[in-house]
């Protein structure tokens, strides 16, 4: 039987959001003493809470929404890889050791966000080199384990613009602190939310 690995951040009332972003809220709105038969929940969230894919349209108003994303890019074959210690930001010399060949999602430990109680002061960063880096060998989606692949108080965010440019999708904000680095089968599909800049995803990985 497969052993399935979890890699996304449970959605609690304590789950950190992006400072002024809308809480989480997950409750029974209505049970069965006043149903007569059922618990009926309600949620609410920014789409951007814990671990999500951030749909084009979020940083650009004439970029795909999450109802015009391909599917298949978020399940398949994936390599999760750790970043050297002490790294600032992630860009093509960091990653230029690491064997890539055949490789379409790749997940980065950056080991970046240490107490996902809170939201990080700062995280490493993507270089926008890095974007055509990606394409040029063929990866399709960009997993990291930090809350943007910008600065945290970026404006213009270039990273974003730069991978969608190169057709390079983001995954942001999944756990890799228990998982080995290796070959996985990641499954980390969005919503179907019409006309939405992102999405909360269940990401979770099984070993090839």
């Amino acid at each position: 039987m497969s052993t399935w690995i979890d890699i996304s951040q449970p959605l609690t009332k304590d789950v950190a959001i992006w400072p002024g972003d809308t809480p989480f809220k997950c409750e029974t709105s209505f049970d069965k003493t006043m149903t007569g038969s059922v618990n009926v929940g309600s949620l609410m969230m920014s789409l951007h809470t814990g671990t999500h894919i951030d749909a084009p349209y979020h940083f650009d108003d004439a970029g795909k929404r999450v109802s015009d994303l391909d599917i298949a890019v978020y399940g398949g074959k994936a390599k999760v890889i750790g970043l050297p210690e002490g790294t600032d930001v992630i860009c093509p010399e960091i990653l230029a050791k690491e064997e890539l060949d055949g490789v379409e999602r790749l997940l980065i430990h950056t080991k970046g966000w240490q107490d996902r109680r809170k939201f990080p002061d700062w995280i490493p960063p993507v270089d926008i080199r890095l974007a055509p880096w990606l394409q040029e060998r063929g990866i399709l989606l960009l997993g990291l384990d930090i809350p943007s692949v910008d600065p945290l108080d970026s404006k213009d965010l270039p990273a974003h613009h730069a991978l969608a440019h190169h057709g390079v999708h983001i995954l942001e904000g999944v756990v890799l602190d228990h998982v080995v680095p290796g070959e996985y089968e990641l499954f980390a599909f969005p919503l179907a939310l019409a006309g939405a800049d992102g999405s909360p995803v269940r990401a979770v990985l099984r070993k090839c």
